[in-house]
């Protein structure tokens, strides 16, 4: 019989080092909080 896998090691916050509410599209790996302080400098816009 073949062995399961486990569980991959969650994405962490590249600034906080956090593992929860990690954005990892893009390669990015931010969580919410510190995307949401750094998107500006990253070239994020926000839109109404």
């Amino acid at each position: 019989m073949a062995e399961k896998k486990t569980h991959e090691t969650p994405a962490t916050c590249r600034r906080c080092g956090c593992t929860t509410g990690v954005i990892s599209k893009y390669k990015l790996f931010y969580c919410r909080h510190c995307f949401r302080q750094v998107a500006q400098r990253i070239g994020f816009k926000k839109y109404n």
